[in-house]
């Protein structure tokens, strides 16, 4: 007799994340490849982060501070924010999954716009919820009134990515918080910016001022973007402390490891570095847009690090196939939630200028 595993295995979409290789490349001869799949940012951690990474390497025989501490005080001292209302997860994902295992139920709801993260879905299927998904409006962008006419009864949780992934797309906290007073107090709002630094239409720190005004309200963010680093997972949320206490309790021990936690807590420091980031990605935002649209294709209007490019009549995968063999890794928009579109992270000007070439190759 085979084993039986658990319904809710079959509910549970998979989760493709981005490729670190291109097929085809090696037969086309590339030496390397343009990774532009991920959001991941091309720059490195600044020599301090290294040096503490280094530095926490050598304790690794003892387990990690699971209230993550220092990492915590150090988030409350950059945001004039209680660190009792910081959680801290393995990247923002974690923080996710464990509000829906402490929130979500056979019987309730979570909204959310789509296309968007795609982890968004992972929520009802592991909790037995029900997914209640909000088209985007035009110009790729939240609506959020049929959001709020979408919240029922039943309604536990509801989830806006802003800066959106993957259209790029921002929604001024002034109609955040319009909205929020108009959400019951009852449901949860997560607010996540996962890329907030990287849009420039406002300060990124705007909405904090909302956590007090709108107790139902978490905002969520995480290292793995602007900061760097992503292939340490470090993700945190600024809510309210019920909230950081129900989450620490679904999850297991020790989420967040030792390096993790010290390179993270180091980053927080260098806050020039990530507005030199920002810079950087805000320049090759106008450049890419630019070289993409005397190609002919259209783009929504981004305000993250990376673009999500219309194909028109091109075929999508044609499209993947032909920049694979070129050995340009981007994200194909039919695992995203709208095929026909390509979802492209800005990288440094050397791999953007590979990415159009082989663009312009590709379309002649």
């Amino acid at each position: 007799m085979p084993i039986t595993f658990a319904e809710k295995l079959a509910r549970i979409p998979h989760y493709e994340a981005g490729s670190a290789s291109v097929d085809g490349a090696e037969r086309e001869g590339a030496r390397d490849i343009v990774q532009l799949a991920s959001n991941e940012s091309p720059y490195e951690p600044v020599a301090e982060v290294v040096e503490a990474i280094r530095q926490a390497a050598t304790g690794v025989n003892r387990y990690p501070d699971p209230a993550a501490r220092a990492l915590r005080a150090g988030l409350a001292d950059r945001y004039g924010y209680p660190a009792a209302r910081i959680a801290v997860g393995n990247g923002s994902c974690e923080i996710l999954l464990a509000a829906a295992d402490a929130l979500l139920e056979p019987g309730a709801e979570v909204i959310y716009a789509w296309p968007s993260f795609s982890m968004y879905p992972h929520l009802a299927a592991i909790s037995g919820a029900e997914a209640v998904t909000v088209p985007l409006a035009d110009g790729e962008v939240h609506d959020l009134e049929a959001m709020r006419l979408a919240i029922t009864d039943a309604t536990r949780l509801l989830i806006v990515c802003n800066p959106n992934n993957p259209t790029g797309t921002h929604v001024p906290s002034g109609a955040i918080a319009e909205f929020l007073a108009k959400v019951p107090p009852r449901v949860l709002v997560i607010l996540d910016e996962a890329y907030i630094e990287f849009q420039v239409v406002e300060d990124p720190d705007t909405t904090l001022d909302l956590l007090d005004r709108f107790p139902n309200l978490v905002l969520l963010r995480t290292f793995s973007k602007v900061y760097g680093l992503a292939g340490l997972r470090v993700g945190y949320a600024l809510g309210s402390e019920e909230f950081r206490q129900a989450v620490d309790r679904v999850r297991q021990p020790f989420a967040v490891n030792q390096i993790a936690q010290a390179a993270a807590t180091e980053a927080l420091r260098h806050q020039d570095d990530v507005v030199r980031r920002v810079e950087r990605n805000a320049v090759e935002r106008l450049w890419v847009a630019e070289e993409l649209e005397a190609l002919g294709l259209s783009s929504a209007e981004s305000q993250a690090n990376f673009l999500w490019v219309g194909l028109g009549d091109h075929d999508e995968a044609d499209v993947m196939r032909e920049l694979g063999r070129r050995g340009v890794a981007v994200r194909a928009g039919e695992g995203l939630g709208d095929s026909g579109h390509l979802r492209i992270t800005y990288g440094t000007r050397a791999e953007n200028e590979r990415m159009v070439e082989a663009l312009r190759a590709v379309f002649r």
